[in-house]
């Protein structure tokens, strides 16, 4: 943008000069109309090529993923059941209900059936539009039967080319959100080139369709997509309501489509608290996003039955108890330096003892207990005390819920994705050190966020934001290997958006003493392109051998036994087992379960538990006695629980029974000892039963 102003130090007497000041401003008015125009226009365009390539990447995403998909497993060619078998553990109990309502004679049978279901828990009714986050499912199944499509596409193929189809909308928002950082698209088509070439550690959704991460994860690249174009400054009263409309809606997606959204959410609860507690976002603006969080939250509990445990989720608590304690505390961000340090500590713990005393009272009014299981997990995960508690140690034995293992930064460090985080992560973050000391020592507090834009050495409101949403998420990766994929997308978004900042760029070459507008702009746009070019060079000839190996779905074992249960059982027969088989029995014969993979419910804990004492040092006598209270009328024994190699000692599934019933003296001691334990047991129930 020109601008014009008049010249300091020009002295009436001096005419001349001034006229032929005036001469020159007015040849730069007539040239202005023509230069913006210009400037218009290459906006236009490079919105235009931006956006087409945008969409491009996206589909090509999706199809990519889709193909590797049919390449692994044949799955045109399979059979009807082995499609189902290939739906592993819980995928293929979600699977299961979108085609119970698509077998429905009506949809409101359908609904009738999935509110009042007998078959999922024996012996038990439940609401499973309460217990779980199968709307997905419902609405897809709606969707399928309206549309004029059932002559050219089977039920199953609209529902994994639904989920292909979600991926290019996820690639597509990690597109958008680096683009609108950077302010270029080639940072949005690093980042998506970046996803894709890092596939193992971005996304698992090829083999794991169904799995509720990946309904949810589009939804919350959107909304973070949203979220970093709501904090840029100055935007237009009409742009800033359809921004927070984009993010409501984001948001209640999110949360609807997964069990764990409240805890991710909470994780960007505490990203808004901690830049505003440092004077480095709008509190308006804050505000507005711990609102939609809650109003969000609570919409999902109304159309889940008002389910108790999203009442009693710590992320409402945590947010009423923030906006409660700055209420109490107004004057929080006036004093100096140590007295608004003090103010802050302070501040800090009235949240703190405010959302431990509410989420306390929540959870003794409603007796909720649905979500302990992760609070002694993480309390033993982190080292307070060991547990005996079996579902705790049940998790604390799974890999996907360990460290995140160091040969994924081997592979990330391949793609120059670790690397390239890295440096960006180190100069934003002494770029944020710089901003939040300046923010604390202004006593006078009076700047507003425009003015303070001038001193947060290129930091800006949606930059902070995704920095510190990297860093916290970061730590989640860390700390627990299966939330990894939260994070490694939105590495790749940050990682593209510094190399190609100008912002960070400028503090860089300031800071070596080497900075000239040239070299940024050299900088900003050779780099990404020497990037992109050598992930082109050292990837393309591995992704076109990868499209090109076939192989097939090869499970014969476990069609045997399916095909085995529709042929010998009867419709209404109870079956007991793992929760993983009892998944796919569930979907490939309808048959009603004692117990199943959707693990937030306290009573089936404990069902589940007795279950599974069939592997324990019990006699079979209690045994059976366990399982015909829950009517059970066939048990599945698994060889590869009953001889299992997959887990260490201590952490095999019989060890960890032996643990909670006591047989082993302490939950550090996982050495077996003088046990009665038998393999031929397993043979010894099957004919009891």
């Amino acid at each position: 943008m020109i601008s014009i102003r008049q010249r300091k130090g020009i002295k009436t007497t001096e005419v001349s000069e001034d006229y032929a000041a005036q001469e020159e401003n007015v040849k730069l008015e007539n040239k202005l109309p023509s230069g913006c125009t210009s400037g218009r226009l290459w906006k236009i365009l490079s919105f235009t090529i931006g956006g087409t390539v945008a969409l491009c990447i996206g589909l090509l995403t999706s199809v990519y993923l889709a193909t590797l998909h049919e390449n692994d497993l044949w799955f045109s060619n399979i059979k009807e059941v082995e499609r189902e078998i290939s739906f592993r553990t819980e995928c293929g109990l979600y699977y299961s209900y979108y085609k119970q309502m698509l077998q429905a004679p009506t949809l409101m049978q359908g609904f009738h059936g999935l509110m009042y279901d007998n078959k999922t828990e024996s012996m038990r009714t439940i609401n499973l539009l309460q217990r779980m986050n199968i709307y997905q499912e419902v609405f897809l199944s709606i969707l399928y039967r309206v549309l004029p499509i059932q002559k050219y596409l089977e039920p199953v193929y609209f529902y994994i080319y639904t989920l292909f189809g979600l991926q290019a909308i996820y690639v597509t928002a990690l597109y958008i959100t680096s683009w609108l950082l950077s302010g270029t698209w080639l940072s949005g088509l690093l980042a998506a080139f970046w996803y894709v070439t890092n596939r193992i550690d971005t996304t698992r959704v090829e083999f794991t369709i169904p799995l509720r991460e990946n309904w949810a994860l589009p939804f919350f690249a959107i909304q973070i997509a949203a979220i970093t174009y709501f904090l840029r400054p100055n935007l237009q009263p009409l742009s800033e309501r359809l921004t927070l409309l984009a993010i409501f809606i984001s948001t209640f997606l999110f949360s609807l489509t997964w069990q764990f959204n409240q805890f991710m959410m909470l994780m960007q609860a505490l990203v808004l608290f901690i830049l505003d507690s440092l004077d480095m976002l709008p509190a308006v603006k804050v505000t507005w996003l711990y609102g939609i969080q809650i109003t969000g939250l609570l919409l999902v509990c109304v159309l889940q039955f008002l389910n108790s445990m999203i009442l009693g989720s710590l992320l409402i608590s945590f947010n009423l108890s923030v906006l409660i304690a700055r209420k109490l505390q107004k004057n929080l961000k006036t004093g100096s330096f140590l007295n608004r340090l003090g103010k802050l500590l302070l501040h800090l713990f009235v949240v703190l003892c405010l959302t431990l005393f509410l989420n306390n009272v929540v959870k003794k009014i409603l007796n909720l207990k649905s979500d302990e299981h992760i609070f002694k997990f993480l309390k033993a995960k982190f080292g307070f005390g060991a547990t005996r508690d079996f579902d705790a140690n049940l998790y604390l034995c799974e890999e996907a819920f360990g460290l995140l293992p160091f040969n994924t930064f081997e592979r990330l460090s391949d793609t120059l994705l670790f690397y390239a985080y890295i440096f960006v992560l180190c100069i934003t973050v002494i770029a944020a050190l710089a901003v939040a000391f300046h923010n604390l020592s202004d006593s006078t507090n009076q700047q507003s966020m425009s003015k303070m834009g001038t001193c947060t050495i290129g930091l800006r409101p949606e930059a902070a934001y995704n920095l510190i949403h990297t860093i916290l998420f970061g730590f989640l990766a860390l700390s627990t290997m299966r939330m990894k994929y939260l994070w490694t997308s939105h590495m790749c978004v940050f990682a593209s958006f510094g190399l190609c900042s100008p912002e960070i760029w400028e503090l860089l070459l300031k800071l070596i003493h080497l900075y000239n507008p040239k070299r940024i702009c050299i900088m900003r746009y050779s780099v990404p392109i020497l990037i992109l070019l050598y992930l082109c060079y050292k990837f393309w000839p591995g992704m076109m051998d990868e499209l090109s190996e076939l192989r097939e779905f090869y499970d014969p074992d476990t069609v045997e036994l399916m095909n085995w249960i529709n042929s010998n059982t009867p419709r209404k027969a109870v079956f007991a087992g793992s929760m993983q088989l009892l998944a796919g029995v569930k979907l490939c014969t309808g048959r009603t379960l004692t117990n199943h993979p959707h693990y937030e419910d306290n009573s089936l804990r404990e069902r589940t538990r007795a279950v599974y004492q069939i592997y324990a040092k019990r006699s079979a006598e209690e045994v059976h006695a366990l399982l015909t209270s829950f009517g059970t009328d066939y048990v599945i024994l698994e060889d590869s629980i009953c001889h299992e190699r997959r887990h260490r000692r201590g952490c095999r599934l019989r060890d960890l029974l032996d643990i909670a019933n006591g047989h082993v003296s302490s939950p550090s001691r996982h050495v077996r000892g003088d046990s009665t334990w038998n393999p031929k047991r397993c043979k010894y129930l099957s004919t009891l039963l």
